[in-house]
């Protein structure tokens, strides 16, 4: 499986970190090595003082598809959750100033915790989501997909064109305004709309 990341779909996102807002989704790539399951703790890495959170929406790829129409869009994911995109923000901040990829600031180990999924039968309206992350029971970021730049059909339309979509294949469709540095110690909590589908603690 395969993890596919969306950057800067939210305008507010877009404008506290100071970039240029896209024509077309944003995508990078993260590695099945990103991935941390069951609410384990994520452990801090070496080489980053300055790790964000991005908490996000997670579309799981339910069926093979490639050049996909935004309108059968919804019928290529079954389950949708939630997860963060830790970023090494330091690290990001010194490969885009040497105009160089910045895979290892997004694609690290650990990089990307997901929590439960629920079933698409759940959701009456796709463009109308409400998902929030507290750290230690203080509410930091806060998402609605109405805010998207780019929709779940339109992601889909897009990064099919590039790579072939397959079962279970994540991905993670970007983050609203509110990010912020992670310390040891810290306790998250991700929710779509009040349901807590993902609860684990920074090491």
């Amino acid at each position: 499986m395969k993890i596919i990341a969306i950057g800067r779909n939210y305008a507010k996102h877009i404008e506290e970190l100071e970039n240029e807002r896209p024509e077309n989704p944003v995508v990078f790539l993260k590695p099945d090595t990103a991935i941390i399951k069951n609410n384990l703790p994520f452990y801090l890495p070496e080489f980053s003082h300055d790790v964000h959170h991005e908490v996000e929406l997670v579309l799981k790829i339910n069926k093979e598809g490639k050049f996909i129409k935004k309108e059968f869009a919804h019928r290529y994911f079954g389950e949708i959750g939630i997860g963060i995109d830790f970023t090494a923000r330091d690290v990001q901040q010194k490969c885009k100033e040497k105009g160089l990829p910045w895979e290892i600031a997004k694609a690290f180990n650990g990089s990307a915790p997901i929590g439960r999924f629920l079933p698409v039968s759940d959701f009456k309206d796709f463009k109308d989501i409400n998902f929030h992350l507290d750290i230690n029971g203080e509410q930091k970021q806060v998402g609605n997909t109405s805010l998207m730049l780019f929709d779940f059909g339109v992601i889909i339309e897009y990064v099919s064109q590039f790579f072939t979509l397959k079962k279970g294949d994540l991905i993670f469709t970007g983050t609203p305004a509110g990010v912020g540095k992670v310390a040891a110690g810290d306790h998250l909590e991700a929710f779509i709309e009040d349901q807590k589908l993902l609860d684990f603690e920074i090491k």
